[in-house]
């Protein structure tokens, strides 16, 4: 989709679809892990893993929306949505990463929090 915008786009496309990509894998990952977590016996225990599970979710979702958008393109608001992904993705991983030795889908999801993470920065790194 991004080679067919009719003008110049102010990012990195490589990095930009890696973004978007690893974005919409980590909401993924969030929303499914926040699930399984309510389906385990310890769910009292993985509180405030599922909060952080959702809100990193959405988050990511609503960053790719921004990040998929290019008319009237304003740096400033992208790099203020990337760096609060960036910061929920860090979060997220981190506690997600705390349960990932007991449960597989924490671990999977901290991976893709991690993934997230390191492409909003790595995105970041290139706005001017």
């Amino acid at each position: 989709m991004m080679d067919a915008y009719p003008a110049d786009i102010n990012l990195d496309r490589g990095k930009l679809a890696a973004a978007i990509e690893a974005l919409i894998a980590c909401s993924e990952a969030c929303t499914a892990c926040a699930d399984a977590c309510l389906s385990e016996s310890s769910v009292a225990e993985l509180t405030k893993c599922i909060r952080s599970d959702l809100d990193c979710a959405d988050i990511c979702a609503t960053t790719a929306r921004v990040l998929s958008r290019h008319t009237a393109y304003d740096a400033n608001i992208t790099r203020s949505v990337l760096e609060a992904c960036a910061t929920a993705c860090k979060s997220c991983g981190d506690e997600c990463e705390r349960h990932a030795t007991m449960h597989d889908h924490c671990r999977i999801c901290a991976e893709a929090c991690r993934n997230c993470e390191q492409a909003c920065r790595g995105l970041l790194a290139t706005i001017s």
